[in-house]
């Protein structure tokens, strides 16, 4: 009982020095001129309007990274290596978009807050291709996945792919950077880094030279890549382009992951 009885004395305290405040308050309020008093209210009413507003304004960073590219190049089992560490069902076709909003796996056992990625996979099957459009938007970037092993035989057909995001308008007006990346370099006759861009550099010089005017078939806005009368290479983008190289199935995806956290900060 004593401590409720000494709640009610410190209330009635508080009520005592409010009214005191109130007494010495209102006597000064009614010498202030209306007019100055009415912009004073306006002004404090403005500012606190502001304060409320702004957070709802204020964008919040985006932590999605997309992986596209041809099926087969090993999105997916990338996919599961960040995800868990594991190349669980990487050798089956998605034919639906893999998504997870996770901690990387190489990072679970660091201390701290980490923030959580959401990486999508997004089939590489040309007929589904159009679903990268419905992700671009909010993403922080993108990883495009080359198969190295199967390069050649693939490059026209992944350059056309690249191509069509390097043009697509989400893309370029957000500059979503995009990283290349050349999978399955842990085996011998892979091919380097360096020739596939190369490769792709000059498949999508042909590509820009040929295409006037973009097809209905494209993702891709009417943006143009390149300097006209240059061979086009990729640093002339307006969004930033990085070639890496990774092994999704003997986990070294050390690139990918310095990619991701370059532009999703932990």
């Amino acid at each position: 009982m004593d401590g409720v009885e000494q709640l009610k004395v410190q209330i009635e305290k508080w009520i005592d020095q409010s009214h005191q405040f109130l007494v010495q308050f209102i006597p000064y309020v009614q010498q202030i001129p209306p007019l100055q008093l009415y912009v004073a209210i306006v002004v404090l009413a403005f500012t606190v309007l502001i304060l409320l507003l702004v957070p709802l304004f204020k964008r919040k960073k985006s932590n999605t990274i997309v992986l596209s590219g041809l099926s087969g190049s090993g999105k997916t089992v990338l996919f599961y290596q960040l995800r868990d560490g594991s190349h669980h069902q990487g050798t089956v076709t998605s034919m639906e978009p893999n998504e997870g909003t996770f901690i990387l796996h190489s990072e679970t056992s660091k201390k701290g807050k980490i923030k959580h990625v959401h990486l999508v996979d997004v089939p590489g099957h040309s007929r589904l291709r159009p679903k990268l459009e419905e992700f671009l938007p909010q993403a922080a970037g993108l990883v495009f996945v080359v198969d190295a092993l199967d390069f050649l035989p693939n490059c026209r057909e992944a350059s056309e792919y690249l191509y069509e995001i390097l043009t697509n308008a989400s893309v370029v007006k957000k500059k979503i950077p995009v990283l290349l990346l050349c999978n399955k370099t842990d085996k011998v006759t892979a091919h380097t880094k360096d020739f596939i861009r190369k490769q792709m550099e000059k498949e999508i010089d042909k590509l820009r030279q040929s295409r006037s005017v973009i097809s209905s078939a494209d993702i891709a806005s009417d943006f143009s890549l390149g300097e006209s009368g240059v061979a086009f290479i990729f640093s002339q983008c307006q969004n930033r382009v990085t070639v890496a190289e990774a092994s999704g199935l003997t986990g070294d995806i050390s690139q990918v992951e310095e990619f991701i956290r370059e532009y999703v900060k932990p």
